[in-house]
């Protein structure tokens, strides 16, 4: 009956179409009119846009499966198993997070507050589970960290990017470091 790509789309984007049904409904209450309804559906239809810009998002943070080892998020600790490596991160001991790029294949890099790091292939299974736990993460902007992950648009978080007006525009990194999101305060401090 319907292709299973099409299937596969509209699955992965259920969310969003979740959001835009909120938003018809909040439509539909104001339509109906009246005192309780026109405030109701105007709340209903903002919390239908809200949930539709956090779906859009999610879509966005999306990556194909295409690197080894499982992510895993479990009561607010990130963790990683690969076939090399792997390990454990508390998200409330978390300090800093980068996306690098090594041997063209971008990683999460996630520092916790004593120094260890864990990378993450940004294309392994589970991935897409990081973008709420990083959401998670106090002042983090979820628009800069979808932003980070297109290699095409040069951003605060991602100047390196190519950028198609410069007269010559610079080569890319083989290692390029790009700060996602840092802990305020998380730093040494000097007496």
């Amino acid at each position: 009956m319907i292709r299973p790509e099409v299937l596969q789309v509209i699955f992965r984007g259920r969310e969003v179409l979740w959001a835009v049904a909120v938003i018809g409904a909040g439509l539909w209450l104001i339509w109906l009119g009246g005192y309780v309804l026109v405030p109701l559906g105007a709340a209903t239809g903002l919390l239908g846009a809200g949930m539709a810009l956090l779906a859009w998002r999610r879509l966005r943070f999306h990556q194909a499966v295409d690197a080894p080892g499982i992510v895993e998020v479990d009561e607010a600790q990130v963790g990683y198993l690969g076939p090399a490596s792997g390990g454990f991160v508390s998200l409330a001991e978390l300090v800093e997070l980068r996306l690098i790029t090594v041997q063209n294949r971008r990683l999460w890099r996630l520092k916790q507050a004593d120094g260890q790091a864990l990378l993450i292939p940004v294309e392994a299974e589970g991935a897409d589970a990081l973008f709420d736990a990083f959401a998670s993460l106090p002042g983090m902007d979820t628009a800069a960290l979808v932003a980070a992950l297109d290699p095409n648009l040069p951003n605060a978080s991602n100047p390196t990017a190519p950028n198609p007006t410069a007269p010559n525009p610079p080569a890319p990194q083989t290692n390029a470091l790009r700060v996602i999101w840092r802990r305020k305060g998380a730093g040494v401090a000097v007496r």
